[in-house]
């Protein structure tokens, strides 16, 4: 990668976030994690209670860089073709029309995914994998750069559809965002109580991001650092082989697509910090949230109430760091 060539691409990335920061307060973490996963090319899960601007956040990413943004509500009678779209018959031509649904947008908000049934789910999986929609058997693509932050809502179990784990090993990352601190919330009071509106600018365009995300790929990742993780994944499957006293806490390890995911994310994350190689530190920063839903916990692990983030945190310790 020649650093003049990143070097003016860059500076969107500073750009997008003092625009952001002009409307959210805090929520640093979910910030960063967004550019991580977008320009990786991937997709987030974000879990948290109501009210911690969610929405508002992912609506303002898409104003500042240039891209369209659709929001869907998912609720028990949803349909797949509420997502997807459907071919409506016009009897004006005698033809049947295709008529897009939300799913085609550069950014989609998933608001509250585990209250839909699972045909709705998966549909918006599919999208999500295959980047196209198949509508009365005909493939359409999806607009690129094509993003989902899906939502769930940790405090209502009744009434929802939770999703199976090998749907969520489909997000790159899951995220589990908390309250803001009291001077946090100080000044959202102070910002958004005011009639004033911030003003923020559009930094970026659809073009551009794909460009950047070509040049994420080419961060340079060291064969060691290629076994470090390849270890850790290992260790998520085989713990005893790292001396590692889980029992039988882990019923399922991490699946090939987190050694993926934690490879790409890692090479973003380096790529935020304005570097063209990884370091260790950037794997062990993104571990947590690569591999949160991708590690099954056991029965007895659930009733000894073992945490999966406890696991990933010895995990990291145990493993040797080339």
């Amino acid at each position: 990668m020649i650093e003049q060539s990143i070097s003016k691409t860059r500076a969107f990335i500073d750009d997008t976030l003092v625009q952001m920061r002009k409307v959210i307060v805090g929520q640093e973490v979910l910030l960063r994690r967004l550019l991580t996963a977008l320009l990786a090319d991937g997709h987030i899960l974000l879990e948290g209670v109501p009210g911690l601007a969610k929405t508002l956040t992912l609506r303002t990413l898409t104003k500042v860089l240039g891209t369209s943004f659709k929001r869907i509500q998912f609720t028990p009678d949803l349909l797949p073709a509420d997502l997807t779209g459907t071919k409506i018959y016009d009897s004006k031509n005698g033809k049947f029309e295709t008529v897009q649904g939300p799913v085609f947008a550069n950014f989609v908000l998933a608001d509250e995914i585990n209250r839909a049934p699972a045909k709705v789910q998966s549909a918006l999986l599919e999208a999500m994998q295959e980047k196209q929609v198949t509508i009365g058997g005909e493939s359409i693509p999806l607009p690129f750069p094509f993003f989902v932050m899906a939502t769930q809502n940790p405090i209502e179990t009744e009434g929802t559809y939770p999703l199976p784990e090998a749907q969520v090993d489909r997000f790159m990352l899951k995220l589990v965002i908390t309250y803001p601190s009291k001077e946090e919330e100080m000044i959202i009071l102070d910002r958004m109580a005011s009639s004033e509106i911030p003003a923020i600018s559009v930094v970026s365009n659809p073009e551009l991001i794909l460009e950047i995300q070509k040049e994420v790929r080419e961060v340079h990742l060291e064969p060691k650092l290629k076994g470090y993780i390849a270890d850790l994944i290992q260790a998520t499957r085989n713990p005893s082989a790292f001396n590692l006293n889980f029992k039988n806490w882990i019923q399922y390890g991490a699946s090939p697509r987190g050694t993926l995911f934690l490879a790409l994310s890692a090479k973003a994350e380096a790529y935020l910090k304005k570097r063209d190689y990884v370091l260790p530190e950037d794997i062990k920063e993104l571990a947590p949230d690569v591999l949160r839903h991708r590690i099954i916990l056991s029965y007895e692990a659930l009733a000894e109430e073992i945490k999966t983030e406890d696991l990933i945190s010895k995990i990291l310790q145990s493993v040797a760091v080339p």
